[in-house]
């Protein structure tokens, strides 16, 4: 009997490990999934705007709002200050094709993203995942070939881990990615925007950074802050296995962390996407709720 009793506990708890996960399909493509009757994050695949922001700031294909596992909402979404930030994003000032350069990360006017298949959810081996596949299109023309997976482990004490992987192929023609054109700046890659909060200190894999930085090399940074009486860390930690590893970081205490790709160095300032030469980045995102 207690040989079945084992037996029967082994079974059960693949069943029990998924079943704490669930996904959920919203209104415009919300993609919703929560952990234990919690919410966790919201997967946007429909386009989404709003009446009082300008109307190329409408975009699809980011998350937002996503949790920690006290469901504190660290993100923001069309802040008024940039109506383009958006949640946990991905994105570039600087898309050039065929001799003409487009914005896709503030002004999304004349280049947009696409939902491509609806995306796909699951849940194995204990982990929630996401998989969707987007398309750049300028014109009537789709340029690129976007493939996103979310990958969501179960709350271990107070941190929530998601792994994230994106992927990008030129379609056609080779298309050229840069950051901002400011100098000193390089916008454009990982974009993460903080909700309104208290008591904002940034660090990075070196320390604290008490002042902003932009183009300073760092493993990863990380904001902590308080969020409705609420203490939370966020950290984002980029894989070294990303091309022009470790990233440079742009840390703004206003609430913005990116994460530049390709940056701006003496050597390098652009990367080409070319067809049938994917580029792929991968990322770690931990949300900790703190005493």
């Amino acid at each position: 009997m207690k040989i079945l009793s084992a037996l029967s506990l082994l079974i059960a708890l693949p069943v029990l490990a998924a079943a704490q996960f669930e996904w959920k399909t919203g209104e415009n493509q919300r993609y919703q999934l929560f952990e234990k009757g919690k919410p966790v994050l919201v997967y946007n695949a429909g386009v989404e705007s709003r009446a009082e922001a300008p109307p190329d700031r409408a975009r699809c294909c980011y998350v937002y709002p996503l949790y920690t596992p006290a469901g504190v909402s660290p993100l923001d979404d069309f802040p008024k200050d940039h109506w383009h930030h958006r949640g946990l994003f991905w994105a570039w000032p600087y898309v050039a094709v065929d001799g003409r350069v487009r914005d896709i990360w503030m002004k999304m006017d004349g280049i947009h993203d696409v939902t491509g298949a609806p995306p796909r959810t699951s849940i194995k081996s204990g982990r929630a995942r996401i998989d969707a596949e987007n398309y750049w299109e300028a014109g009537a023309a789709r340029i690129v070939r976007e493939r996103v997976s979310i990958t969501v482990h179960p709350v271990q004490a107070r941190t929530r881990t998601l792994d994230l992987e994106l992927i990008f192929e030129a379609l056609d023609k080779p298309v050229e990615l840069q950051g901002s054109q400011e100098k000193s700046k390089s916008y454009g890659g990982l974009n993460v925007r903080f909700a309104p909060r208290e008591g904002t200190v940034i660090r990075s894999a070196e320390g604290d950074v008490p002042k902003d930085t932009d183009l300073v090399t760092h493993r990863w940074a990380e904001m902590e802050a308080v969020y409705g009486g609420k203490r939370a860390v966020v950290r984002f930690e980029a894989d070294p296995r990303n091309p022009h590893d470790p990233p440079q970081w742009c840390l703004r205490h206003y609430g913005f962390i990116g994460a530049a790709f390709p940056g701006r160095s003496e050597s390098v300032s652009s990367y080409t996407l070319r067809k049938g030469k994917p580029l792929t980045l991968r990322y770690r995102v931990s949300l900790t709720d703190l005493p």
